[in-house]
């Protein structure tokens, strides 16, 4: 190919469908254009714009944030050398011609975007920038390196950008050596790492900075047999050679692999999960594929939301942050845990607590009014400990407001209290509302009506939910007998613990039991 100043193209549009068509739809570098980068609305473009200072905008009208009128405006007034062509549907007339009194180069509607008819308006727009219409491509159908591996991480077919790929990447193994580092500290990363590996390797290795955004730092290294064995052998070194341009975050090699059409998959499955790593190992500073810290060996058991919200009812408030916390904790120490599902139990918890706060007529307004900031804290937490002491603040919120119940309806619960640890204690008795109204001096129809105006559920109600409890963990252990288990729980016919353990469960016990130990 002839030496040539590329017509820099940038996309905007809010759809990703539509940007990711345009991007791959041909051999833009072929034609003499270079899709430079994407946007999905305004104000996002305008930054792009400062940064890669493109010859032509190709823009959507109908974005959020800021809109593609008001996008035309500001770059005829900032940028007045650049071309903007614009993407419309047929009811947005009135907007077209706004932005074509900005002095738009053309437009094209959206339902009929064809990608023939888009390069042919893109090429009479480059004809009118100086320095770009006048020269000539020869022909050449190569990608260039970096579209090659966009395409694959995108998910698109390129069996006919193989060949160029090996004139690429000639070598026969593929290794993905990243980190979590962005914008500045990356590209000092990128140029140590480089640096680091090529010495490492030495002539038998092509390094080459995946195209990915700026979420986190990646380098395809294309190499050998030896020279793979030299990265993994050796990983300490690297990591010795850069780890001062990491910004504090680890570094991860992934698992060698020997087709290039396996990068997107390798990215996705391999690398990402690796350094989300870090986030509940921040003391963790280099990640090998095969090279691992141990897994916890007890098994963590599922949240008990039931647990949880019985012992806030009993306003066993205590037992339930401890139960809560420890949970958390343990969650945590399993570092091959989903980051996005970590978090959202966290925030799912706070919401839980609010709710239950405010259904208890407990005074929540400083909770509810704050839990968003806590919701963002967690979201935006680098480490478990950060998403973890986000939470811990708002257990200490919630604490206070606990604390700042009136004494009336303190008393009032308090009583309450009482009777249901009396029914947790004595459930596998023969208990009945007579014996239980004698043992606390009450009428027994105005403990029965107490109950139920100060509990959800009557009495009968809430013994049959407490012993069908006790009788499913029970029937998890797996250690009893289904016949032996109505008798522990406080059932003297078995056919009738059944009837009542199906109206609460959904499932028969030895139902329940097989479906548990599946």
């Amino acid at each position: 190919m002839t030496a040539f100043n590329y017509c820099k193209v940038l996309i905007v549009d809010d759809e990703q469908l539509i940007r990711q068509g345009i991007k791959h739809f041909m051999n833009w570098e072929q034609e003499g254009f270079q899709i430079v980068g994407e946007a999905s609305n305004g104000s996002e473009a305008l930054a792009l714009i400062e940064e890669l200072r493109p010859h032509i905008v190709i823009t959507d009208i109908v974005m959020p944030v800021m809109d593609g009128e008001e996008l035309t405006r500001i770059i005829k007034q900032r940028y007045p050398e650049i071309e903007v062509i614009i993407l419309s549907s047929f009811g947005e007339f009135n907007y077209v011609r706004s932005t074509f009194q900005s002095g738009v180069a053309d437009y094209i509607l959206k339902p009929k975007l064809d990608m023939r008819h888009l390069l042919s308006v893109l090429k009479l727009a480059a004809d009118k920038i100086p320095g770009l219409g006048s020269e000539q491509l020869e022909s050449d159908n190569r990608l260039s390196l970096d579209s090659l591996l966009e395409k694959i991480l995108s998910g698109y077919d390129i069996e006919d950008g193989l060949p160029a790929a090996k004139d690429y990447l000639p070598h026969s193994y593929y290794v993905l050596v990243g980190s979590k580092v962005v914008e500045g500290a990356g590209t000092r990363f990128v140029q140590e790492t480089r640096k680091a590996l090529e010495q490492l390797i030495a002539e038998q290795s092509i390094v080459q900075q995946l195209p990915i955004g700026s979420e986190c730092t990646v380098l395809l290294v294309n190499t050998n047999e030896s020279g793979c064995d030299r990265i993994l052998r050796q990983a300490g070194q690297l990591f010795a050679q850069v780890a001062e341009f990491t910004a504090g975050k680890a570094i991860v090699i992934g698992e060698p692999f020997e087709e290039l059409t396996l990068l997107r998959e390798r990215y996705e499955e391999n690398m990402r999960k690796l350094m989300d790593y870090g986030f509940f190992l921040p003391e963790v500073q280099l990640f090998i594929y095969n090279d691992l810290p141990k897994l916890p060996t007890t098994t963590i058991e599922p949240f008990n939301l039931n647990r949880f919200t019985d012992e806030f009812k009993r306003e066993r408030f205590n037992e339930a942050f401890d139960y809560l916390s420890g949970h958390v904790l343990a969650l945590s120490s399993n570092y091959k845990m989903n980051v996005f599902e970590f978090k959202s139990i966290l925030g799912n918890l706070i919401f839980n607590m609010t709710v239950l706060l405010g259904n208890m007529k407990y005074d929540n307004k400083e909770l509810d009014n704050n839990k968003f900031t806590y919701f963002k804290a967690i979201e935006d937490a680098a480490t478990a400990n950060e998403a973890i002491a986000a939470l811990e603040q708002f257990i200490v919120l919630a604490k206070a407001c606990i604390a700042d119940k009136s004494e009336q309806s303190q008393t009032g619960n308090v009583n309450m209290k009482r009777l249901l640890d009396y029914i947790d204690e004595h459930y596998a008795e023969p208990l009945n509302l007579t014996e239980m109204a004698k043992h606390f001096h009450f009428n027994p129809s105005y403990l029965s009506s107490y109950f139920s105006t100060h509990n959800e559920e009557g009495f009968i109600e809430y013994l049959h939910k407490v012993r069908t409890d006790k009788a499913a963990s029970l029937l998890r252990k797996g250690e009893a007998m289904i016949s032996e288990i109505s008798g522990l729980v406080g059932y003297s016919d078995h056919s009738y613990f059944c009837k009542v353990f199906k109206r609460h469960t959904g499932h028969s016990p030895s139902s329940y039991r097989r479906q548990y130990m599946k």
